[in-house]
């Protein structure tokens, strides 16, 4: 007895070291080092000694709003796609409990009864009610090796719930801030139209009395159709911006509530942090490492295959069946069978399963590195993109105040015969355009806020 002990203790340790009881551990060539570039240098990679990351705030941190807040809200409670991904966890734990289930014999009643004659004799009964029960003993990890891949299964669905998250609430926020712009846009392209309009009622004045020509007025009006028809896509833009927020909510095409662009207070330190967080914070990240792991287990069962399994079966119960005899009443019925079986030849498939198994575990190691290098490129582009914008801005800001004051000046000329009324309204074509770019780059400068702290995985739970 010893020695059979000894034999088996033996023989796990062989297969230890052939990883088939090893637990899946991040491999050492999965590197994230110098995946963030610094925003101020063209070349250089990113050197993080902060462990501080945005994207561990919680997302009411990073969007104050309360209209905003509300909607994000609304999304994560009714988004289809939450929903779904909701019972898609509760499915992956219904298949780990089935896993870990597998390691306990399975039971069957299983009863049975015969009615039999010969030459129009009496009929006789026989019958049984039998127990069965059967009993594989994982010897060779093919039971722990799948419940640990259902466990990275369950792992991954729950990471897949937070990558969902994350898009709703990014998502909304995007669309809410687009919605602002639009509104700030309309705003100021309908004051434009208010002082075209008055434009063209001066223009012609100015023709009745002789002072300019019907080309210039017919000028005059073409400009203020042309801003006009700008107005009417702005509100068209803000319908359908409107409807795509709704579709989002899992609610009818409607109205959204909103405050202004104006009133919007981002973060100003947006911390990276360091780029090894990614390996934990971003939901794509731990998903690609989740398929890894499966792989991983997959390609251990593969191996485990090339073993015997072990299954013990008996059944305990009653008949009244013994043999060519009918005997009543019924006796207790008891077998118990213990069988093994080896593979010795399966022309090639274990073979074949087993380097299919690898391929797959390298093609998911490739990915997992490649996922690693994209999560790495969306935090250096959000980063480069706040630092652009922001320095944009200032330029915004200061072409809007020229020009502000060339149409002032031009006016002024105007008053006294130095310039035409041309040059005003060439002026004021030129502050409007400023002030949409203005806008805009300020909508753009909140869109690099939410790209970062989506790339740092901001927004899971």
């Amino acid at each position: 007895m010893k020695k059979h002990i000894i034999g088996i203790m033996c023989l796990t340790a062989m297969m230890s070291s052939c990883h088939i009881y090893k637990s899946y551990d991040r491999p050492e060539t999965i590197d994230a080092s110098g995946i963030y570039r610094d925003p101020v240098s063209a070349t250089d990679t990113l050197a993080v000694a902060d462990t501080a990351n945005m994207g561990n705030l919680p997302w009411k941190d990073v969007f104050r709003d309360p209209q905003l807040q509300a909607l994000i809200e609304e999304g994560l409670a009714n988004n289809v796609d939450m929903q779904a991904a909701i019972l898609r966890v509760e499915e992956a734990k219904v298949m780990l409990t089935a896993a870990k289930l597998s390691y306990l014999p399975s039971v069957n009643l299983a009863p049975q009864g015969t009615l039999s004659s010969f030459d129009k004799s009496k009929p006789s009964q026989t019958y049984q009610l039998p127990v069965a029960a059967s009993w594989e003993i994982d010897l060779f990890g093919k039971l722990l090796n799948a419940k640990r891949g259902q466990r990275a299964a369950y792992l991954q669905s729950q990471y897949s719930q937070q990558a969902v998250r994350s898009q709703i609430i990014c998502g909304i926020a995007n669309i809410y801030y687009s919605l602002l712009m639009l509104d700030r846009q309309v705003e100021i392209t309908t004051e434009t139209v208010d002082i075209y309009k008055e434009n063209v009622r001066t223009m012609e004045a100015m023709k009745i009395a002789g002072m300019t020509t019907e080309a210039a007025v017919a000028q005059t009006r073409a400009v203020y159709h042309q801003v006009q028809a700008s107005l009417l896509d702005l509100k068209r833009q803000v319908r359908e911006t409107e409807n795509s927020l709704c579709v989002l909510l899992a609610k009818a095409p409607q109205a959204i509530e909103r405050g202004t662009l104006d009133a919007q207070v981002m973060p100003e330190d947006l911390a990276a942090g360091i780029p090894l967080q990614l390996l934990e914070n971003r939901p794509d990240v731990k998903i690609a490492e989740m398929t890894l792991a499966s792989a991983y287990y997959t390609t251990n069962q593969a191996r485990s295959a090339f073993y015997p399994s072990i299954t013990i079966s008996g059944t305990a119960g009653w008949t009244n069946s013994a043999g060519a005899a009918i005997i009543n009443p019924g006796k207790v019925i008891l077998s118990a069978v213990a069988s093994l079986a080896q593979p010795i030849f399966n022309n090639g498939k274990l073979i074949a399963n087993l380097k299919v198994s690898k391929a797959e575990e390298e093609i998911a190691r490739m990915n997992y590195q490649q996922t690693i290098l994209e999560a790495g490129q969306e935090v250096s582009d959000a980063l480069y993109l706040y630092d652009t914008q922001n320095k944009k801005l200032i330029q915004d800001r200061n072409q809007v105040d020229q020009l502000d004051k060339a149409v002032i000046y031009t006016k002024a000329l105007f008053q006294s015969g130095d310039a035409t009324y041309l040059e005003i309204l060439t002026a004021q074509q030129s502050l409007l355009s400023a002030q949409l770019t203005e806008v805009s780059d300020n909508f753009q400068r909140m869109q690099a806020v939410i790209n970062l702290y989506s790339a740092l995985g901001g927004g899971r739970q």
